[in-house]
């Protein structure tokens, strides 16, 4: 594959530009309000109009659907690092495991000390089964993707239908006991004004010290339990993610009428099942079970073909209609999308938590999108002056420094 113009690897900048401001408004609601509300409109209390449109737009277009691209692209920057190591004459093996190693331990750092929606740790872990298959071609890395979408639903369809069976009392007796307990603990933790609610919204009040010990604490294995959660799914993506920037979609090179034909495909094909999932959540009054059951396992195949439909209409957009300073901006976003995603973290719980400016759980659904306005303009305000005088991002650098085992050359060396 020949690669080398700055406008390919301009066009893959920036849509992992993109990407890291949109996962700020898939996680918004998680940053500023207890975690029963991100999946369900009426925790806490009954919903206002605007609170079940934002939730319902989200639910179809947002939620899962940024996450997935991220997951991509991290895909298809795994090759990126991996071939650049190869031609800098270093193991290519060798960079990828130092850098997934640090990965995961800035993970852990980022779910213990920062916010316990992180997605860093499951990236690395994935990352060690994805280097496996960077010699595939395009149409093996899609095969290999197939098994690994069909284990994660699978199982999560599984769970589901017995929640549904154990609350409609149809399981036998002796699998009923545990289901029931799995289903209390389910609503507990998503349905409608649930104890959990109040509990988190006084913990997330509370000072940093206490909230660091709940983490290391009631919630320490809650990592693992994400990974073991997400871990297929993921792969899957990341896969796609690398055939993908093989097939040259993700590098700008196809012409704009292909992306604009797979935007409209996708968007066709996965949206009214997602609309019909959302409807069928309402429908239950936001139930546990339809909650779990929709958000985790039936929206599956729908969010990833919303995915690469999103992934297309950006990079159509990027290739057609930006200006070349807002594709230079989203760019410099995207080169530093690790440090913009950490320090996003560090932001918006300084925001919303006691031992900021405390506004957690006091705003609704609709004004949290102000918050990500100001934010994604902060990465395009900040990321390309920081980048016009330095090599890499801060935490870039940091993360490249620890992985080759020697400081970085971090200032440019500017002309005269």
């Amino acid at each position: 594959m020949n690669r080398g113009t700055t406008t390919r690897y301009e066009s893959l900048d920036a849509i992992r530009g993109v990407a890291v401001m949109g996962i700020l408004a898939m996680n918004i609601v998680a940053f500023a309000l207890p975690f029963p509300a991100y999946g369900n409109p009426a925790a806490g209390g009954p919903p206002t109009d605007s609170d079940v449109a934002t939730w319902f737009f989200n639910f179809v277009f947002v939620d899962s659907k940024m996450r997935g691209m991220f997951s991509m692209l991290f895909g298809a920057s795994t090759l990126l690092v991996i071939e650049s190591a190869a031609v800098a004459g270093r193991s290519g093996a060798g960079a990828h495991y130092s850098r997934m190693f640090w990965l995961a331990i800035f993970g852990l750092a980022h779910f213990y000390l920062i916010w316990f929606g992180d997605i860093l740790f499951l990236y690395a872990i994935c990352g060690l089964l994805i280097f496996l298959f960077r010699n595939l071609s395009v149409r093996a890395l899609l095969l290999w993707a197939i098994p690994f979408f069909l284990i994660a639903i699978g199982l999560h369809t599984s769970l589901w239908a017995m929640m549904s069976m154990a609350q409609a009392g149809t399981l036998p007796p002796e699998a009923a006991t545990a289901m029931q307990e799995a289903l209390r603990q389910m609503n507990a933790d998503m349905g409608p004004s649930t104890p959990v609610y109040a509990e988190e919204k006084a913990l997330y009040l509370g000072s940093y010290a206490s909230i660091v010990a709940y983490r290391t604490g009631a919630m320490a294995g809650d990592p693992l339990f994400f990974l073991g959660l997400f871990l297929w799914e993921t792969v899957g993506l990341m896969l796609i993610g690398m055939a993908l920037f093989k097939s040259h979609m993700l590098t700008g090179e196809w012409e704009a009428a292909r992306y604009r034909k797979w935007a409209i495909a996708c968007f066709a094909i996965a949206v009214p099942p997602l609309v019909g999932l959302a409807l069928y959540q309402m429908r239950t009054g936001y139930d546990a079970v339809s909650v779990f059951g929709s958000t985790i396992a039936l929206s599956v195949p729908f969010d990833t073909l919303m995915t690469i439909g999103w992934a297309a209409l950006i990079m159509l957009l990027v290739k057609t209609a930006a200006s070349h300073a807002l594709r230079a901006r989203l760019a410099a976003a995207g080169r530093m999308a690790f440090t913009n995603y950490l320090v996003t973290s560090i932001v918006m719980t300084t925001i919303f938590y006691g031992y900021g400016l405390g506004l957690f759980g006091s705003i609704g659904r609709l004004p949290l999108y102000l918050f990500c306005i100001g934010m994604w303009a902060a990465m395009l305000l900040w990321s390309k002056p920081w980048l016009d005088r330095f090599q890499y991002g801060p935490l870039e650098w940091l993360w490249r420094s620890l992985s080759r085992g020697q400081v970085q050359p971090m200032r440019k060396r500017l002309p005269g």
